[in-house]
């Protein structure tokens, strides 16, 4: 369990948040500039609060009324940066035992986790940016820390890499008992990893709860307000292998994925506002192949072509849609109104999917 309430002030910003953290992934998720950094520093000792406290597993990490502070090295985190910051002149198995407690214990398993069998003889500068992180996870493990803070370790990485390194991130949320605060402004990355989200804005707590309700319709995750996303959950049925699609069941219709997903699972999707398509009746001959049944709750207009539309669908969940107001008038769209929303499949990519 990670307890944080904490001040912090600097020359034109203020960070003030309290927030309760338990086991698996719980991501901090907002804007750059927004305090995300800086909360993990404060509880790894590398920032000290101007007020609060500070707590992970019962253990007084800071509290400024007790005048609690301990050392970074006596808190025993795990910290894994961007950058992976390995030390080039070492190899890969002198990197993971730099920082190791109580012998050799765990490291073998942890290598068999993330896949370094392979890599332990080869320096920094012989691997892959994203097996660089693999080593710096496999090192702030190896230190058997209280919790681990990971602040954008997939930022620095392309798309193709950040896929690769997905699955070692979920054996960690997985199999490891070990609590990780994941820094992230990536929607998609919160949504397949995240248990629970903590959203961050401007020095505060704006939002919290699982990924379906904290990634809500109304929260913009982009430069524009219509970076939107909504986070919907499904049941995967059977794969058609002849056209490489897998259907999802949802309360208010079938969802249609191109990818293979895991069978009779939960499955959780991030759908952008701007894939969504608005109608006022049941498609037809169309390539479309998924239409949601709903009601529009919210429609959000300014002066602009555009506005966003959030619609209640059937079965409570919301869905965003970015629409032009031209659209809206014409099909005379108002509160209340039942309309289906389209999604193409091709839209949502099955490597950002999470089962279960």
């Amino acid at each position: 369990m990670i307890d944080v309430s904490i001040s912090v002030r600097r020359i034109g910003f203020d960070l003030d948040v309290s927030f309760t953290a338990g086991g698996g992934v719980t991501a901090l998720f907002g804007p750059s500039g927004s305090g995300k950094t800086t909360i993990l520093n404060a509880i790894a000792g590398l920032e000290r609060p101007r007020q609060g406290r500070v707590a992970v597993n019962g253990k007084v990490f800071f509290d400024s009324r007790e005048r609690i502070d301990l050392a970074p090295r006596h808190r025993n985190t795990g910290y894994v940066f961007q950058d992976a910051l390995l030390f080039p002149h070492l190899s890969v198995a002198q990197n993971l035992r730099y920082g190791m407690r109580g012998g050799a214990s765990g490291f073998d398993d942890i290598v068999t986790l993330l896949g370094l069998e392979a890599l332990l003889g080869r320096r920094p500068a012989k691997l892959s940016g994203g097996e660089r992180q693999r080593v710096a996870i496999g090192r702030a493990l190896l230190s058997q820390p209280r919790v681990l803070l990971m602040d954008e370790p997939l930022a620095s990485l392309d798309i193709e890499r950040k896929h690769d390194i997905l699955p070692y991130v979920e054996s960690l949320r997985d199999n490891f008992g070990v609590p990780i605060l994941y820094v992230s402004h990536a929607v998609d990355e919160v949504a397949r990893l995240a248990d629970h989200v903590i959203v961050i804005d401007n020095g505060r707590v704006t939002g919290m709860g699982p990924p379906g309700t904290a990634l809500a319709p109304q929260l913009q995750v982009g430069e524009t307000r219509f970076d939107r996303v909504s986070v919907l959950t499904g049941h995967a049925g059977p794969y058609d292998d002849a056209y490489g699609l897998t259907p999802l069941t949802h309360a208010a219709g079938r969802i249609t994925i191109a990818g293979k997903l895991e069978e009779n699972r939960e499955t959780r999707i991030v759908i952008r506002a701007t894939d969504v398509t608005l109608a006022t009746a049941a498609p037809r001959h169309l390539s479309v192949r998924t239409a949601l049944k709903g009601q529009i709750a919210v429609i959000e207009r300014d002066q602009g072509p555009a506005a966003i539309v959030t619609v209640a669908l059937t079965g409570g969940q919301k869905l965003a849609a970015a629409a032009t107001r031209k659209a809206i008038d014409e099909l005379n769209l108002t509160v209340g109104t039942k309309v289906w929303c389209l999604i193409k499949a091709v839209s949502i990519d099955a490597r950002w999917l999470r089962s279960g």
